[in-house]
């Protein structure tokens, strides 16, 4: 389950990078990729939420979970920008994939050294 919540994660961070290049171009951030970026990242939190409550993994996927939650947050409040038309606050974009990228990290050490 793991491995699924990784590839999950991997895929929604090919769109994030995506997005966050555009947003630092200037340019228009289509609404397909950014749903599809959060649809593929917020099935990786579901899927990990229910690996750590399950007792399966602990540790670092604890902390991933608690890192991905925090960036799911960030996720949300770039969204209600883009729904409204708004500039994205650059910062928070930053935060955001910082957020995500940590804690993707953490969740692939997890898999690799199987802490």
């Amino acid at each position: 389950m793991l491995l699924l919540a990784i590839t999950l994660f991997a895929v929604a961070a090919l769109g994030g990078i995506t997005l966050a290049i555009l947003h630092l171009r200037h340019k228009e951030l289509p609404l397909a990729l950014a749903l599809a970026h959060g649809l593929l990242a917020a099935s990786g939190l579901v899927i990990l939420i229910l690996v750590v409550v399950r007792g399966s993994a602990g540790g670092l996927a604890s902390v991933a979970l608690g890192l991905f939650v925090l960036a799911a947050l960030g996720g949300f409040g770039l969204f209600s920008f883009h729904l409204r038309r708004q500039p994205l606050p650059t910062p928070l974009v930053f935060v955001h994939g910082l957020a995500a990228v940590i804690a993707f990290l953490l969740l692939l050490a997890r898999v690799l050294r199987g802490a």
